[in-house]
């Protein structure tokens, strides 16, 4: 089945981004190359990685192997915290084209705003140069909350084309992605299935996914398509890449839209943007 894309805002022209993807986070960078190698065989053309990932080698390489042509696979990285700011940025990002060894990506990201080091709106108007030398297709900016992407805008006159954060059933975000909305910016939902088991065993996820055949992890993505996120899941397990790949089939109706609807309960599994810094790991 064909992936439905999303278009992100650009100067040129709108940029086509896949809405299901694949993220590579936390995973090493041989089992990274592999399970590209297997994603791309199974119709993904939609890379998530990052300079944090340490997986940018592995990930240029499965992409290389797979014979596939490059305007034809959607590569997004992104930048960490301590390469914020004038110098550094550009710095990190020739460092990320080189270990990809790509002479562009598709999607650039400020990974964190790391408010504490006051760098991100300064950050924020160096990637959209990058953007304009062609060096990235489009520019976004993950975690970032609506105060953070409205110094961004302050600072430029421009909003990012997209902002990764975390984003599942039991933290949906409405507010920030009505914001969202009403800015232009794509929402883009990292741990999309809530890094681990309890979402999945909702009674109401998997009353839904019973009711259309499917696994919970499927109805889960196929909520995200729904609502319009991209959606990156991650797995090295050849069965769960080509599974979550399928949700693809999975109609969800509206009653299922309000059954997720109301699930809702602010439950993090990662840090609040406010407060993370982001030191080096």
């Amino acid at each position: 089945m064909p992936v439905p894309t999303v278009d992100l805002s650009a100067p040129d022209g709108p940029v086509a981004i896949p809405q299901l993807g694949f993220g590579v986070w936390q995973v090493p960078d041989d089992e990274a190359r592999t399970a590209i190698e297997i994603a791309l065989r199974d119709g993904y053309r939609h890379i998530d990685t990052a300079r944090l990932y340490h997986n940018e080698e592995g990930t240029g390489a499965a992409i290389a192997a797979s014979g596939i042509p490059r305007d034809q696979v959607f590569v997004t990285t992104k930048l960490w915290n301590d390469d914020q700011g004038r110098g550094r940025t550009e710095a990190a990002f020739e460092g990320s084209l080189g270990r990809l060894g790509m002479d562009y990506v598709d999607l650039f990201l400020i990974h964190w705003p790391a408010p504490a080091h006051g760098l991100y709106a300064e950050t924020w108007e160096i990637l959209l140069e990058l953007r304009d030398s062609g060096r990235t297709r489009a520019a976004g900016v993950s975690n970032f909350q609506p105060a953070h992407l409205e110094a961004a805008h302050a600072r430029t006159g421009e909003w990012p084309a997209l902002n990764q954060i975390e984003l599942h059933p039991y933290l949906q975000q409405k507010e920030l992605r009505a914001f969202h909305a009403e800015h232009g910016i794509v929402t883009e939902a990292w741990s999309p299935l809530a890094s681990g088991k309890e979402v999945m065993d909702d009674p109401v996820i998997r009353g839904i996914a019973e009711k259309h055949g499917c696994t919970p992890a499927q109805a889960i993505i196929a909520w995200h398509l729904a609502i319009g996120n991209v959606v990156i899941p991650k797995s090295v397990t050849p069965a769960r890449i080509a599974e979550n790949f399928a949700a693809l089939d999975v109609a969800l109706d509206a009653d299922d839209l309000a059954a997720i609807d109301g699930l809702d309960r602010g439950m993090r599994t990662g840090p609040h943007p406010d407060e993370f810094s982001g030191d080096p790991q």
